[in-house]
């Protein structure tokens, strides 16, 4: 499998270069950022190679932004950390580009594990890593069948379920510091009607413009940063 695009590249570099086959840049890009990534690869050990800009877009697609990292079948990644009381259940995200901005979201909040219902969702693909700007790379990500089965599996083990709906209540009225999961669904139903049946409490974003809704990955940002500032207020 390949991975495309500087972000991407550059943190499967620090996390396990081990797993690295080669890395190839284009020949028509020039600069520090591929500086940056030959250096990784020489510290490393991990084969650089310079190819045309053609044959790069012919492995990796249009959008390689310049430089693609092979990364070995079969290889498996280590989880990385994060708060281990703080999780996401996400269901439904089908546009890889927004499940990527949501990971990110996640990463950058300190997330401890994101589950992803499988049926109905996009997988976790290049195109995913590079909207994440290689936020996947430090993620605790687990593919799930039945996100009720998971739910009452973690209420089991003392975790508050909160789902998201524009109805629900301002995340700031929620106490969220504590062993918490957050429940996200996808862009054109949100929540299946089972996971929100077994949510604790809704949690919803008051609009005050005209614009009806925020997107998912917007929505996800302002509810984990809540659960941030509460986590971290003295």
């Amino acid at each position: 499998m390949f991975l495309y695009g500087y972000h991407p590249v550059r943190e499967a570099l620090r996390h396990r270069p081990h797993e690295i086959a080669r890395v190839l840049v284009s020949a028509a890009r020039a600069g520090r950022r591929r500086e940056e990534i030959a250096e990784a690869c020489r510290r490393h050990r991990v084969p650089f190679e310079v190819v045309p800009e053609r044959a790069l877009a012919e492995i990796a697609g249009p959008a390689h932004n310049g430089m693609a990292a092979e990364v070995r079948a079969g290889a498996a990644v280590p989880a990385a950390g994060g708060d281990p009381d703080l999780v996401v259940l996400l269901e439904d995200v089908q546009d890889p580009r927004n499940l990527g901005a949501v990971l990110r979201v996640c990463e950058g909040a300190g997330a401890g594990r994101v589950m992803i219902r499988d049926r109905g969702s996009a997988p976790v693909s290049p195109t995913v890593a590079k909207t994440s700007a290689g936020a996947t790379e430090w993620l605790e990500v687990e593919r799930i069948t039945n996100s009720g089965t998971e739910i009452e599996r973690l209420k089991a083990a003392g975790f508050w379920v909160y789902g998201t709906d524009p109805a629900g209540d301002p995340p700031w009225e929620v106490d969220l510091s504590g062993k918490v999961v957050l429940c996200f669904g996808g862009e054109e139903k949100g929540l299946r009607s089972r996971t929100r049946q077994l949510c604790d409490r809704m949690i919803g974003l008051p609009m005050r413009g005209q614009v009806g809704s925020l997107n998912i990955a917007t929505s996800a940002a302002a509810v984990l940063y809540e659960a941030v500032r509460q986590r971290t207020s003295s």
